[in-house]
């Protein structure tokens, strides 16, 4: 995937010989493809809550990590796993009431015309499900994503992830167009200009003689910049898919799970109603499980004659694991823990007031901070933002950057963050404005 904060070999010089000897062991035992976080890139050892620990003991703030989105090792989800494991592993061709149950809890955090689910072990694998059954479907093979996505690794998802670089070659069947953009365009015009480049993108598929099969976005764009609002942008989009026979595949593998705060699900905050939910990543807890849930008629003609298996997909120690997430994030509130301590973020954000800062925008615990050059023509400054990166890593604070101009820190933190740490954050990256 391309990178905004990897480490480089430029930087290798900077490190101490233990760094380098395990940098250069990694190499050549893992290969080229690797990548690596940071110009000095950590080595943790530990995690306990929002909190990650380096070899010399040194407590980093975890304000990026989606996948342990109740904070790293939660007791509930560690107890689950192991208990589960000392009783039973296999799959789901055999019956298995854990597995049922789970199904039962997860489609509940659904509307009610979304009853179905079927399991996978990566996000990659959901949104190649969801391809086999738009296909199936609809008869067609056309796709629709925006310019950055990012929604898997396998050869079929790949073609429609732009993210992965100009070396991973996007597929003859798929159209990409911009994603919304909230900092440049008003509400009204940014709602009416993706919803009339999705009729564009289909238009040109039907012109090259390829049928429509799916739009595919993530609620919240964040490979693309984060997007959050208008609450509602995307149902022109929505209704220009469905209007043109095609199905609408929201990836909620990192809006997902209570995330945005104000509700359960991305898409809900949209009044949209997508054919196919993928899920995946913060699904258990650091645990590799996914899946998707969708209409029954969608799967009804798919399931019987084209079939699904997958081996460890939905296994019961998978179950285990996402039950309990789902019992945490209702048990601890941390959907509303996500609302409240996201807008006090966004307001400490705001109050730097910085130059650089153009844009600060998001829902719950999901924020983008555009970071620019200059303020009145809304230029980006991808330099700056690497080094205000890397400035928050050496003072022991952790995020990222996306971005189609690699210029928008994202922030992503457990769901469990407090207001305490958020001032932690804010406060740090405050020091790293005022240094640059």
């Amino acid at each position: 995937m391309s990178m905004v904060n990897a480490f480089s070999r430029e930087d290798f010089e900077r490190l101490n010989e233990a760094e380098r000897a395990l940098i250069a062991r990694r190499e050549k035992v893992l290969g080229p493809a690797y990548r690596l976080f940071y110009e000095k890139p950590l080595h943790l050892v530990r995690g306990e809550g929002v909190f990650l620990y380096d070899t010399a003991g040194e407590r980093y703030l975890d304000a990026y990590n989606n996948v342990a989105s109740l904070g790293h090792c939660h007791p509930r989800v560690v107890e689950a796993i192991t208990t589960q494991t000392a009783v039973l592993n296999t799959h789901t061709r055999y019956l298995h009431e854990g597995i049922v149950d789970y199904a039962e809890t997860l489609t509940a955090t659904f509307p009610d015309a979304l009853s179905q689910a079927m399991f996978t072990c990566t996000g990659s694998e959901a949104n190649d499900l969801a391809v086999r059954i738009a296909r199936y479907v609809t008869g067609g093979a056309g796709i629709i994503a925006t310019d950055l996505a990012y929604h898997g690794l396998t050869s079929a998802v790949a073609e429609f992830s732009p993210s992965l670089g100009e070396s991973v070659t996007l597929g003859p069947h798929v159209r990409t167009v911009a994603a919304p953009d909230s900092y440049r365009h008003s509400p009204e015009e940014m709602m009416e200009k993706f919803g009339r480049d999705v009729r564009a993108a289909i238009a040109d598929l039907k012109r090259h003689g390829i049928k429509p099969a799916m739009l595919i976005t993530d609620t919240i764009f964040s490979s693309d910049g984060i997007f959050a609002g208008p609450k509602g942008f995307l149902k022109p989009a929505v209704d220009a898919i469905h209007e043109a026979g095609g199905l609408f595949v929201a990836d909620e593998v990192q809006p997902g799970f209570g995330r945005t705060g104000e509700a359960m699900w991305g898409f809900e905050r949209h009044g949209v109603a997508p054919d196919m939910v993928t899920i995946g990543k913060p699904m258990g807890n650091g645990y590799p499980m996914a899946g998707i849930v969708l209409r029954p008629e969608v799967i009804a003609d798919f399931g019987p004659r084209a079939r699904y298996f997958n081996t460890f997909g939905g296994n019961p120690i998978a179950a285990a694991a996402g039950k309990a997430v789902l019992d945490t994030i209702r048990i601890e509130g941390l959907q509303q823990n996500a609302l409240e301590v996201g807008r006090h973020l966004m307001d400490g954000l705001r109050s730097l007031s910085h130059p650089a800062i153009g844009d600060v925008r998001g829902s719950g615990l999901f924020i983008g901070v555009e970071i620019v050059a200059d303020p009145a023509a809304k230029r980006a400054d991808a330099a700056l933002t690497t080094r205000i990166v890397n400035g928050l890593r050496e003072r022991r604070i952790l995020i990222s950057a996306s971005g189609p101009n690699a210029n928008i820190l994202k922030i992503r933190p457990p769901l469990v963050f407090s207001r305490e740490n958020a001032d932690m954050l804010v406060d740090a990256l405050g020091d790293v404005l005022k240094s640059r």
